[in-house]
């Protein structure tokens, strides 16, 4: 006689969907963390034993953070990487100078916010990256939002662009025997739709968790820099002001910086920097 077994508790996605928790993904986010085995049970073991079933994934998010917090600040601050690099805004600029710095560690000359000629209009390109091997024309698309996926319209409007570039000669760069590359990246991820037409013509994408080998969570962690939006001694109005004045990358945040910033008390900087140190410190397990 076959016995039935009692589901396990059930959360809710960011898109209404209901699916099984399942604590070997609590883990495994846990750990690529940065936090040990020994830290990364005990948040899972406490999160799990205070499910009752239809908690949302971010409520799991922001219990797992409360408690790796009181472990490790360090740690934590990579837990919430993530949601760090949607508070990179409101406007995309801080995020645009987040991404240059991203690829400055992949060997190319970045800058954002350039305009090109094609052949029938002028367009404003949020990314230009150049290496020895090549050349990429990338258009960036921030959002605040978790659950806003970069769709197929806008892949199709960075192809549209990309061509005009292509058909105008990529003036300014004529001579330099360099493939041109079309990219487009995002903070959140990508509907299938906007997948397929990318893997079609031909345009590089590059989102959270996408593609599946080199994606912008990996090229974070190999690049060791990480957004100060990570940091959780400063509040929204500190991030903010900071990021006005050209900061982005916790490791760059030095007293000077701190200093400057008239809402930063000065008895707050010290405990910043000690913040700043463990997080650039606590890199990632796996």
């Amino acid at each position: 006689m076959s016995i039935a077994l009692t589901p396990g508790p059930y959360i809710l996605k960011s898109n209404g969907q209901k699916e099984p928790f399942s604590r070997e993904k609590l883990l495994q986010s846990l750990r690529r963390s940065g936090a040990n085995s020994i830290q990364a049970e005990r948040v899972a073991f406490d999160v799990e034993k205070t499910l009752v079933g239809g908690e949302t994934t971010g409520i799991i998010y922001h219990r797992a953070f409360e408690l790796l917090k009181e472990l490790h600040k360090g740690v934590a601050a990579r837990y919430s990487m993530r949601r760090a690099l949607s508070e990179l805004g409101p406007s995309g600029f801080p995020f645009e100078l987040f991404v240059s710095e991203l690829f400055a560690t992949e060997g190319f000359t970045a800058s954002s916010g350039k305009y090109l000629e094609g052949r029938c209009v002028s367009h404003e390109v949020d990314l230009i990256a150049i290496r020895e091997d090549k050349i990429i024309i990338g258009e960036l698309k921030f959002h605040n939002r978790l659950e806003i996926k970069s769709d197929l319209k806008v892949a199709l409007y960075v192809n549209s662009r990309f061509e005009d570039l292509k058909m105008g000669g990529f003036k300014g760069f004529e001579g330099q025997g360099k493939v041109f590359e079309n990219w487009l990246v995002t903070n959140t991820k990508f509907t299938s739709q906007a997948i397929a037409y990318a893997n079609c013509v031909d345009l590089k994408l590059l989102g959270w968790s996408f593609p599946h080998e080199k994606n912008l969570q990996s090229m974070i962690e190999i690049s060791g820099i990480e957004p100060l939006t990570m940091l959780t001694t400063l509040s929204t109005a500190e991030k903010q002001d900071l990021m006005q004045n050209g900061n982005v990358l916790c490791r760059r945040l030095d007293r000077g910086a701190l200093e400057s910033s008239p809402l930063i008390p000065n008895n707050k900087i010290n405990y910043i920097l000690e913040e700043v140190q463990m997080v650039c410190d606590s890199g990632p397990s796996i």
